[in-house]
């Protein structure tokens, strides 16, 4: 089996590349890490080494690149059938592979106003026109699916799956903007945040020397 890398830009601000890192260690597999500080002299290059796109995250396997957050967990997910990435009831795997795809292409005001930024703090800040509904939207999702499909875990579906990792930015997000939500939702942020994958990913983002002055308030 050819070995998997995969191609990440800085822990404490990149949410696109923390997903399919967050994906890969819940699912147990082996892979090399290249870590691309951002918007740094050279980033563009560098990336383009690894990336058609110009973008991270990428996933390096046997020679073939692999590009999109969501794309490469696809990928795996045929890669590695054996481990669990989708739910397995139909229904709910139709539902998972849906909200993926919105928030893959929504959410715009969130990421505009509420950047991800793992160790800040700004209670209250980022709540501009849109923000709240869209908030809503994401907790109206994590509510719904938690009580239709989560009866055995604590992610969406029970078990981890894809769709968890697509979210997972998003509960960093609500933490550092203080966003207030209801018991469902707070346990299910709690199971997130509670995963040693994610400890992980903190522990190195607190670790990173880079400050990004387009993420800070």
């Amino acid at each position: 089996m050819a070995e998997l890398t995969l191609v990440i830009g800085n822990k404490n601000y990149s949410s696109w590349s923390f997903r399919p890192w967050l994906a890969m260690k819940q699912s147990g597999l082996q892979f090399n890490e290249i870590r691309i500080p951002l918007y740094t002299p050279g980033t563009a290059e560098k990336i383009r080494q690894y990336s058609p796109s110009g973008r991270v995250p990428v996933l390096l396997h046997g020679g073939q690149p692999v590009w999109d957050s969501l794309a490469i967990m696809e990928y795996l997910a045929e890669e590695f059938p054996d481990l669990h990435w989708v739910p397995e009831d139909k229904a709910a795997r139709a539902i998972a592979r849906c909200i993926s795809a919105e928030i893959h292409s929504g959410f715009f005001k969130i990421r505009e106003n509420m950047p991800m930024n793992c160790r800040a703090r700004y209670p209250g800040k980022g709540m501009t026109l849109g923000v709240p509904q869209e908030i809503d939207r994401i907790t109206t999702i994590w509510r719904n699916y938690r009580q239709k499909f989560g009866e055995d875990g604590d992610m969406l579906f029970g078990k981890f799956t894809i769709a968890d990792a697509m979210y997972a930015p998003v509960v960093l997000r609500f933490v550092t903007y203080g966003v207030e939500v209801d018991r469902v939702c707070q346990d299910y942020m709690e199971a997130i945040l509670g995963l040693p994958a994610m400890q992980e990913w903190l522990k190195a983002a607190e670790a990173e020397e880079e400050v990004l002055s387009k993420y800070e308030f």
